[in-house]
């Protein structure tokens, strides 16, 4: 049964965004070419505070942090917390009672964010040191 509050879009983007470790003004910065024409921080802050967003603003962002559209139109907290409090009791454990289960799929998320940051800063190392060599060739013909 659907909870009656209506799912605030803008404050989901903050929540996803906050647990994947990405500041707002970085956030803006994936989005200045795509949504926004300048980057700042402060269009992102309000954006977050909207209750609902643009479809193809919201893609925009979802494509960036790596989430399903779908995540930021329909997560609720209250419902998620109802649903883990209802599910699990004390000690809970599904399958072998001896296991541990660490699987965190935010932890996920953000370890191929980093991966992705990491790989980033390789392609720009690299483009650095391919114009110092061009430089140097065309100053070497000169």
């Amino acid at each position: 049964m659907r909870n009656s509050t209506k799912i605030h879009q803008g404050r989901n983007i903050k929540r996803f965004r906050e647990m994947l470790g990405i500041k707002q003004d970085a956030l803006a910065w994936e989005l200045g070419g795509l949504a926004f024409s300048e980057r700042n921080q402060q269009k992102i802050s309000l954006l977050e505070q909207r209750e609902t967003i643009e479809d193809n603003i919201l893609k925009q962002i979802a494509e960036v942090l790596k989430l399903p559209v779908e995540a930021i139109q329909n997560f609720d907290e209250e419902q998620a917390v109802n649903v883990i409090a209802n599910t699990f009791g004390d000690n809970a454990c599904v399958g072998n009672p001896n296991s541990t289960f660490n699987f965190n799929p935010i932890e996920e998320i953000r370890k191929l964010h980093e991966e992705k940051m990491a790989l980033y800063e390789r392609m720009l190392k690299e483009k650095d040191e391919m114009m110092a060599r061009l430089e140097r060739l065309i100053g070497d013909r000169k």
